[in-house]
């Protein structure tokens, strides 16, 4: 069923399913500092951001982009619904009547992104209609009776699967046994990315390790990936984010992560217990 603007509720959509040309739309309405209009202070105050906090931000050269990207990793019920009411409280209508229709865009994709993948049809032989088989990993059940299910999704870009490798020997083929889906792996081709990977996040693994690089920060893949888990996670209370850094950077650490802690790789004193802490860590119920 087609998506429009009445059907759509704001307040179940999480704040992820704003795209970053909004979010820098949003930065050019608040980020310039006004005694006339509220801005961005206004905002990042009314999502309960403390005055330390804020005058940190100010150092940051668009505090928009950062208090938004924070507010949906700290807080559990952040919504677009609830970021369309902190701007009308700020008397800031003039944002929500430019942006609303970009706004609306966003959320219409974030809702088909998670629709169920499309029946298949089924094929047609000498009038007998045989059901065509659906799996989306390599040992799933083609009747779809009994998916794979995965101990941890790994998040990783290209130039990272050396690490990845040293991941999968560490972790499977020892005596934690653990079961992890790596894309490349164990994920069949033909399939929608954008869909299979949502629901390989939510609903097959318990768990995602991020493997953190400079790499990862300009990664479309990486980012869509950690934002929904961050979306069905809120605040990573049950702890399904894991990020991992296994070199050091020159970027900086991304933002929307650094409230979790890290499993560090990158300094030698931490090797010795690294994969048994994030083995544990995975192990959990």
């Amino acid at each position: 069923m087609a998506c429009s603007e009445d059907s759509v509720d704001f307040n179940k959509i999480p704040l992820v399913a704003l795209n970053h040309s909004v979010r820098k739309k949003l930065g050019l309405y608040l980020n310039p500092t006004s005694t006339v209009a509220a801005d961005w202070t206004t905002i990042a105050e009314s999502m309960d951001f403390s005055y330390l906090e804020i005058k940190n931000y100010e150092a940051c050269q668009n505090p928009t982009l950062k208090i938004l990207d924070d507010w949906q990793c700290r807080c559990s019920d952040t919504s677009v619904g609830k970021l369309l009411s902190l701007i009308e409280t700020a008397e800031r209508s003039d944002i929500i009547s430019d942006l609303k229709p970009s706004i609306v865009e966003d959320c219409i994709k974030y809702l088909k992104k998670q629709a169920e993948p499309p029946v298949q049809v089924p094929e047609i032989h000498s009038s007998v209609k045989t059901p065509e088989p659906y799996g989306i990993t390599m040992r799933d059940d083609p009747r779809g009776e009994c998916p794979e299910m995965f101990d941890a999704f790994i998040c990783y870009c290209e130039s990272d699967f050396t690490f990845v490798s040293e991941m999968i020997k560490e972790l499977e083929q020892t005596e934690y046994k653990l079961k992890l889906c790596v894309f490349d792996r164990d994920v069949l081709p033909g399939s929608c990315v954008w869909t299979i990977t949502s629901e390989l996040i939510e609903k097959r693994c318990r768990r995602m390790v991020v493997v953190i690089s400079d790499d990862y920060l300009d990664s479309e893949a990486c980012d869509f990936q950690t934002k929904f888990a961050l979306s069905i996670s809120p605040g990573a209370r049950s702890k399904r984010l894991i990020p991992v850094l296994y070199k050091s950077m020159k970027k900086p650490f991304p933002s929307i992560l650094r409230f979790l802690t890290v499993c560090d790789y990158s300094r030698q004193c931490t090797q010795a217990w690294f994969w048994s802490r994030l083995a544990r860590a995975l192990s959990l119920p």
